[in-house]
């Protein structure tokens, strides 16, 4: 879903910055995977010329940085694209910055027409600016394993050329030199100065990563529903491989291509309303401090939306099956799911294989349609709880007519039949509505 870059001069620290970011993101957050990549790729075509043409000062200043957005462009879209849509973050060891500082400020072809070259790559959603002192780099790399790349022997191990680097992303990154379009679109963190301990290196990484994802930012180069629907319909893939645990009692949730049960939808949302509404009216004060009193609040909606299309989990697996746009903290994670169990009973809850302290999960059958119907409606939720609020007196089968008439949501209501698309129907020997009138229609049970 994002994609993170790491800048900074050779020796920097930027091959240790990748890797504890990845690390921190990959144990801390519910993103599908972390991939870590590099530019110039030196195991593509593209990138080796773009190498080759470095160390071998064939090409001129315009063919070389021709080169490097040439294999730029191609990693954007042939292999960094699809994996964002699918949910995963990318960590770059270098990208955009690297050529606008080493081509357009250092090579003298000027930031944009750098940028222009490589306009039609993605924008990276965070740059990483680690910094270091030239001559502790450059000694990093002549006693170090960077030694092992040709080109950094032959061209960048001078320290009056690493100090102008320095001064290049200095000028570039701390907004000394206004940042081309589209590339401005990105954040910026650092300098993360890399001249002390390994450690407080690491810490300080650790501590600005954490900052910026839990801000949740909008991603720039992928849409959010496009990632959920992606998730949704891996995961619906998944599931229907499972095959029952045997000596556990668990047998898979069945009828999930008539997931409705003969229900309408509004009504299953109205019947679950009321079940919850009544069960925090009757549980104690410490419970009502933080479940949310609406059954479509994100982080109900969330769990028994991702259970409904799991067989069983444990909060491990739940939390990795949510994704990075329906996560929800693992500490409120246990709390709704306990609350589910002990004060809803809308989950039957049992130990895990041998070997394994945690309970697993299962939403039992009979809350399977509000689990589906909440993953269809997700994109409306709150339009819908808006409308409940503000219409206490009209019948909620009239909600989504009503909310598509105003037409305030129609990309909303566009994701809505999208999703109905991936989930189905609910009801057997019906097809999915395909328009607003067809999809009032399946609202009100009419079809």
């Amino acid at each position: 879903m994002y994609l993170i870059t790491v800048e900074g001069g050779d020796g920097s620290g930027k091959g240790l910055a990748t890797k504890v970011i990845a690390q921190v993101i990959e144990k801390e957050f519910t993103f599908s995977s972390v991939e870590i990549t590099g530019e110039p790729r030196r195991d593509h075509p593209l990138g080796r010329l773009a190498i080759n043409s470095v160390r071998t000062r064939t090409m001129t200043p315009e063919g070389e940085a021709g080169l490097f957005a040439a294999d730029r462009v191609d990693h954007s879209h042939g292999w960094i694209l699809p994996r964002l849509e699918e949910g995963r973050v990318v960590v770059s060891e270098r990208n955009i910055h690297s050529s606008l500082v080493y081509q357009g400020i250092v090579g003298g072809l000027g930031i944009d027409k750098v940028s222009h070259m490589n306009s039609a790559a993605l924008v990276p959603d965070l740059c990483v600016w680690v910094d270091c002192d030239p001559e502790l780099a450059l000694n990093r790399i002549r006693t170090g394993t960077l030694r092992v790349h040709s080109e950094k022997e032959e061209y960048f191990e001078t320290s009056t050329l690493q100090k102008e680097i320095r001064l290049g992303y200095h000028s570039l990154l701390s907004g000394k030199l206004e940042m081309p379009t589209p590339f401005d679109m990105g954040a910026i963190i650092g300098p993360v100065l890399n001249e002390g301990s390994e450690e407080e290196f690491k810490k300080e990484l650790r501590l600005r990563i954490r900052r910026f994802l839990h801000s949740h930012p909008n991603p720039i180069n992928v849409q959010t529903e496009v990632v959920e629907q992606n998730l949704i319909r891996k995961l619906l893939i998944k599931s229907k491989g499972q095959t029952t645990l045997v000596g556990l009692g668990v047998e898979p949730n069945s009828g999930r291509d008539e997931w409705l049960s003969d229900q309408k939808p509004w009504k299953i949302l109205k019947t679950s309303q009321l079940e919850h509404t009544e069960s925090l009216s009757q549980s104690q004060d410490s419970i009502r401090h933080y479940v949310p009193k609406s059954i479509l609040a994100h982080s109900i909606s969330s769990i028994v939306g991702t259970l409904s299309i799991m067989s069983n989990a444990d909060i491990g697996e739940l939390r990795s099956a949510q994704g990075p746009v329906r996560a929800v903290s693992e500490s409120h994670s246990h709390k709704i799911i306990r609350y589910l169990n002990d004060d809803l009973d809308w989950l039957h809850q049992h130990r895990s294989l041998i070997g394994r302290d945690t309970s697993r999960n299962q939403l039992k059958e009979h809350f399977l349609p509000f689990g589906y119907l909440v993953l269809a409606i997700w994109p409306l939720r709150v339009a819908i709880q808006k409308w409940i609020k503000e219409n206490p007196k009209t019948h909620l089968r009239y909600c989504l007519g009503q909310i598509i008439r105003e037409n305030h949501n129609p990309v909303a209501v566009d994701n809505c039949l999208k999703r109905i698309k991936i989930l189905g129907s609910g009801k057997p020997n019906t097809e999915v509505p395909n328009d607003y009138s067809s999809l009032i229609s399946w609202w009100q049970g009419n079809n």
